[in-house]
């Protein structure tokens, strides 16, 4: 599978040099699709309430975007929540093929877990080619995790915890979207970015 195969589509084809694109594209996709579709319903909020920090890292090897992620999990960890309630560490220039990016996911948990911040904070992941176990590469499904560029959502536990109680139905959220992207369709989705 090449770079752009999966690659949300209308946004640009080549990984931008400028951070302030990666986050505008980011934050498209964001109100477009996430928001837009209700494929989590707790990010409409933190949005609107502008309390989502969006960090571009530099990094090139995955050894400096665990240093990038470790730096995110304590700020984040020792941020008001009413100021930072989450954060998006897009990184564009490193773990751009999915096996990689997938097998990264390891350490950045263990990361969470060497700072002591299990139970605390933990990550959700987000890529341009994200693909579920048992799915095809173009299967509509895996387009609930896809992202314009490698992303990794760093979430605190007792905002979840708060948003499971406000919405009982929660472990029903992901069917929910399979089902969404499943009457949108590949068209459907082309459509969110147009223009």
């Amino acid at each position: 599978m090449n770079s752009e195969q999966g690659r949300v589509p209308g946004l640009a084809g080549n990984w931008p040099a400028d951070t302030a694109t990666v986050v505008d594209e980011t934050r498209r996709w964001l109100e477009r699709a996430v928001i837009g579709l209700n494929l989590c319903p707790f990010a409409k909020a933190v949005h609107v309430k502008d309390q989502l920090r969006y960090v571009v890292s530099t990094a090139t090897e995955p050894g400096q975007l665990q240093a990038d992620l470790e730096r995110e999990l304590r700020l984040l960890a020792e941020s008001d929540p009413a100021q930072v309630e989450m954060t998006l560490l897009m990184h564009p220039q490193v773990l751009q093929d999915f096996i990689d990016y997938n097998d990264f996911l390891d350490v950045a948990d263990a990361t969470v877990e060497q700072l002591d911040l299990g139970g605390i904070l933990q990550i959700a992941s987000f890529h341009p080619q994200y693909q579920f176990a048992g799915t095809e590469p173009d299967d509509i499904d895996n387009f609930t995790n896809r992202s314009p560029y490698p992303t990794l959502h760093l979430l605190r536990e007792s905002s979840i915890d708060q948003a499971v109680a406000a919405f009982p139905e929660a472990s029903e959220i992901y069917e929910r979207n399979i089902e969404t992207l499943r009457r949108l369709g590949r068209p459907g989705w082309a459509k969110l970015f147009k223009g």
